[in-house]
């Protein structure tokens, strides 16, 4: 390796360690490697500029938005009420439902953070009622946030179909069916638990009430079906997408639940924007970092020392897997990703990995991050939520964190699992 590339690698690693934020860590090792190179100056500006002016990316702060509308306007509320009614009379129907208002919540917001914030705010309670542990409840809650980030749209999928320059209908595709066996190993696990500890069932609800609650929900249920329905129906595209989604909530917040109030708009905006504001300026610095990076050809010699260790594509995607389990538990999403990107991609080619499997192997490994000490956010929400400590959640996490592994063996190694859905599109 060349002696910038070393001292980017080395750098990286010493200044996280230390404890310098990574967006400053990335934008000064930029310009480190620049100085290094002896390139113009002015490159690190028209990369900075560059990184910020992917039109793609406009996507992201309408899905933030989005979710924020959704947890204040009264619609996540009202999915979980759809939820407990369809699934509450079974054995650890309760769980199940905090299961599927995860997915339906994940299949518009595109964020673990928000998945878990939403569902969890309402639903750790309700489950420590019905004879569930509040730390199961916090682990539940926990564990559904990677649902938001699988199941489309999915915010880390959007950047991903920039960075490698992959159509992102198609990696939104290719995350359906993964979300959708994690969504159904949650069930499985609610089931079991339930049954060990004798938890009582639900009343099985009258038609009456079902259709009461579907009523009452009808304008949530039909969320992402107006997202994913524009996107897929090619009437518009993702970014396009993000905007209906988040004046549909908008309207839906104000005038129908009116659990939205005008007043409280402007903080709302603000919190999104600041959401925004913080992944934008990771994005941007990481997106100098990149270059640099790719100028110096550090993916190509750090695949071939990949690529030396074993030439056998199964270890190989073992060796990978396991190293983005293990940088997502330590490091941002969108950092990793900027940063990886080349890396990663190169090892896909040399190892014959479909460029929309991968996408969806990367995101679903980062995902599994989320739930993971020390930097799994949506960790930390449920933490804050429920009130318990970090380690205390953490401990009730193994079996929802079997199954995501499990999610991931299947990616890597099962390619239909990523590419049927994607194969119909065309």
């Amino acid at each position: 390796m060349s002696e910038i590339g070393v001292v980017l690698i080395v750098g990286l690693f010493v200044l996280l360690l230390l404890g310098v934020p990574i967006a400053f860590t990335l934008g000064l090792l930029t310009a480190v490697g620049i100085w290094m190179a002896d390139y113009n100056p002015m490159i690190l500006a028209q990369r900075l500029i560059a990184g910020s002016t992917i039109t793609s990316l406009l996507a992201i702060p309408g899905f933030i938005l989005v979710g924020d509308l959704m947890s204040a306007g009264g619609l996540s509320k009202r999915l979980v009420r759809v939820a407990s009614v369809c699934f509450g009379h079974l054995t650890g129907g309760l769980s199940m439902s905090t299961v599927a208002a995860g997915t339906f919540f994940g299949a518009i917001t595109g964020s673990a953070p928000a998945t878990t914030a939403a569902v969890g705010s309402v639903m750790i309670d309700e489950l420590e009622k019905r004879g569930y542990s509040r730390g199961y409840g916090a682990a539940l809650s926990t564990s559904i946030g990677p649902l938001g980030q699988m199941i489309p749209p999915s915010i880390p999928m959007i950047i991903w179909g920039v960075l490698a320059e992959e159509s992102i209908s198609k990696l939104f595709l290719a995350g359906v069916v993964p979300g959708l066996i994690a969504a159904a190993g949650f069930c499985v696990v609610s089931y079991v638990y339930a049954r060990r500890l004798g938890i009582t069932r639900e009343k099985r609800p009258g038609v009456r009430e079902i259709l009461a609650a579907i009523r009452e929900g009808i304008w949530a249920l039909l969320a992402p079906v107006v997202i994913l329905g524009g996107i897929y129906g090619s009437v518009f595209t993702p970014t396009e997408a993000a905007m209906v989604g988040a004046l549909y909530s908008l309207v839906i917040g104000l005038f129908i639940y009116k659990d939205l109030q005008w007043k409280s708009l402007i903080p709302l905006f603000i919190k999104s924007m600041r959401t925004t504001t913080v992944i934008m300026f990771i994005i941007v610095v990481a997106y100098g970092f990149a270059w640099i990076i790719a100028s110096e050809q550090i993916p190509s010699q750090v695949t071939q020392v990949l690529l030396s260790i074993t030439s056998n594509p199964f270890l190989i995607l073992l060796l990978l897997n396991i190293m983005l389990l293990v940088l997502g538990a330590v490091m941002d999403t969108v950092s990793a990703m900027v940063i990886l990107s080349g890396v990663l991609t190169a090892v896909g080619t040399q190892v014959g990995l479909d460029p929309v499997q991968l996408g969806a192997m990367v995101v679903i490994n980062f995902a599994v991050g989320m739930i993971t000490p020390p930097l799994g956010y949506s960790l930390f929400v449920a933490s804050t939520i429920s009130g318990l400590s970090i380690e205390k959640v953490a401990r009730n996490l193994w079996p929802f964190f079997l199954v995501l592994i499990g999610v991931v063996a299947l990616t890597a190694y099962v390619p239909a699992v990523t590419l049927w859905l994607p194969g119909l599109l065309g």
